[in-house]
């Protein structure tokens, strides 16, 4: 079966859990015989530090430079392909509002209008790919917010289109009004070009359904999972003890509640040698953000404990799992899933994170973690302060978390549930 999953790049700036999620299954694809291929849109692609020579649609500077400026839709193919560039889209990745909602409402608007919005002739060109070059059996789009080109697709191309469903509401809840209204109307009648919604939680599956207006029968649950074997088991935590954080920096993420929790524990008896290790990258939105949680800890005489480990390339986070006894994201809002918490499980690196989303639903599924409410410093630190200093549980919580990833959350497994999918919609 030949697979083209449509994504969104994002450029390398910071860790994007989705991008490897899609990059893992198309992997996982390969593996087990089928024909995947990874087609970014907007941005370049970019896993392990190395940009994709797969042609990228849908140029985040060229479609934008559009939007804002109509006299712009008639430029000559020589500046269009100049735009294209992947050295041009990275370095556009690296500035600020590119993976920002505000703003972008109108693009994104026009985006999920396909052939009546204003990229038509992006889209054109997306379908002519497909059609004349690829010849794909299934076309699976990365996110919901893609769906304006799923009709085009699946009727001139004549072949089913899956959507998987991951945190679209964290980009159209915090657009300004009126657009979160518009674009979840949207959403829901572009659901009728799709033959099947892939949610990555139990949990998102019933978000989605009640945004999207979607019926059960069309939407289907496949956890995200991943290779453990491309993870080192460390089944003792270090010494000295460090709280881990592994996502993109910013506030939106909890890093700010994390901080805290840090200061509050450093300020008590018993964490003297207590680090804080951070990795996973930022925007230049974020940096204004980490440089006042810098400022706190310097504050509190403990900017020496804390580690920032730049490098977040999948293949240098060892050394980081490696250092850390548990790791906590405390996203403000909880989340669709969070692809950071199985790397952590199945390096042995048991979690702390809020009630809130999808994390209860992993916890359940792994036993390999605390959960505490509300989502604050004073919560947040008392639950890690439970488990840090319970050795035993501790130990019990490494081995649970990397059994659950060989047993439940196997890539490879998973993806048989989603070629299940597949062959479903393709009869």
């Amino acid at each position: 079966m030949k697979i083209v999953n449509i994504v969104p790049g994002f450029g390398g700036t910071f860790y994007c859990g989705n991008c490897l999620r899609d990059s893992g299954f198309a992997n996982a694809l390969r593996k087990a015989g089928h024909d995947a291929m990874i087609l970014p849109v907007y941005l370049p692609l970019t896993i392990n530090g190395d940009i994709h020579d797969t042609p990228v649609f849908y140029g985040a500077v060229n479609i934008y430079l559009k939007q804002v400026f109509p006299l712009l839709r008639h430029m000559p193919l020589w500046m269009e392909h100049m735009l294209n560039s992947s050295p041009l889209l990275k370095l556009a990745a690296s500035k600020a509002g590119s993976t920002r909602a505000q703003g972008l409402e109108e693009l994104t608007e026009s985006m999920l209008m396909g052939k009546e919005g204003k990229q038509g002739k992006e889209l054109d060109e997306l379908v002519h790919f497909l059609k004349h070059d690829v010849k794909p059996d299934v076309v699976h789009f990365s996110n919901a917010l893609l769906l304006g080109m799923a009709r085009q697709i699946r009727e001139e191309i004549g072949v089913p289109v899956v959507c998987s469903l991951q945190d679209e509401d964290v980009w159209v809840d915090a657009m300004n009004e009126p657009y979160p209204e518009k674009i979840w109307g949207l959403l829901a009648k572009k659901a009728s070009d799709v033959d099947a919604f892939v949610a990555v939680s139990h949990y998102f599956a019933g978000v989605m359904k009640k945004k999207m207006q979607l019926p059960d029968l069309k939407v289907h649950v496949v956890h995200i999972g991943v290779d453990p074997a491309e993870y080192a088991y460390y089944p003792d935590p270090p010494d000295p003890p460090a709280i881990g954080y592994l996502s993109r920096i910013y506030e939106e993420n909890g890093f700010g509640i994390l901080v805290d929790a840090f200061i509050l524990l450093k300020s008590g008896p018993g964490f003297e040698n207590l680090r804080l290790n951070a990795t996973g990258g930022m925007t230049g939105d974020d940096k204004p953000f980490f440089q006042q949680q810098m400022k706190k800890l310097q504050k509190a005489g403990l900017a020496k404990d804390f580690i920032l480990q730049e490098d977040f390339r999948p293949e240098n986070l060892g050394s980081f799992f490696k250092s850390v006894s548990v790791m906590s994201v405390p996203v403000l809002k909880g989340e669709a899933f969070g692809l950071y918490q199985l790397e952590a499980l199945a390096s042995g690196v048991p979690l702390v994170q809020p009630a809130l989303g999808a994390f209860p639903e992993i916890i359940r599924e792994t036993d390999a973690g605390l959960l505490y409410e509300p989502n604050n410093a004073v919560a947040l630190a008392g639950c890690l302060a439970s488990l840090l200093n319970d050795r035993d549980r501790l130990i019990r919580f490494r081995a649970n978390g990397r059994k659950a990833v060989e047993e439940k959350f196997e890539c490879s497994s998973l993806t048989g549930k989603m070629i299940e999918v597949y062959k479903k919609i393709s009869r």
